[in-house]
């Protein structure tokens, strides 16, 4: 028998809380938990989308792209979400940085500037140059 000045905990629903701050703790550990996967989320399709960009220059498998991808993000020690958007604003521009592009041709085993007409921007495109420190 358990001592007199011991109660066993009644369990969630059961009573009144004891500590009136953990609802407003609890959603706001919610509400970032549901902002995490919300980004998590976005992160994935641009990740996607670049290693399907890859898939084409380099013509390898899905399999192979991400390798490719998470590669060059661990060569260059830039974050992988913001290799893939590089990925994918280069398929707009057609300009890469050159680590970026290095590092990709490395993992390709061939250059791919001239794939696809993807050398030069289009007429009044953004340039991009240097490390999105995103």
């Amino acid at each position: 028998m358990p001592p007199a000045d011991v109660r066993p905990n009644p369990g969630p629903g059961t009573g009144p809380d004891p500590d009136p701050d953990s609802d407003s703790d609890q959603i706001f550990r919610l509400q970032e938990q549901v902002r995490q996967l919300k980004e998590a989320v976005v992160s994935h399709a641009v990740v996607d989308q670049a290693i399907g960009v890859i898939i084409v220059l380099g013509g390898v498998t899905p399999d192979e792209g991400w390798i490719v991808l998470k590669e060059v993000s661990q060569h260059t020690n830039i974050k992988l979400r913001n290799v893939a958007e590089t990925v994918l604003i280069w398929g707009r521009t057609g300009v890469m940085p050159q680590e970026i592009l290095t590092a990709l041709e490395d993992r390709l085993g061939r250059p791919v500037c001239g794939v696809a007409g993807l050398s030069a921007p289009p007429p009044g495109s953004p340039r991009v140059s240097g490390r999105n420190s995103r």
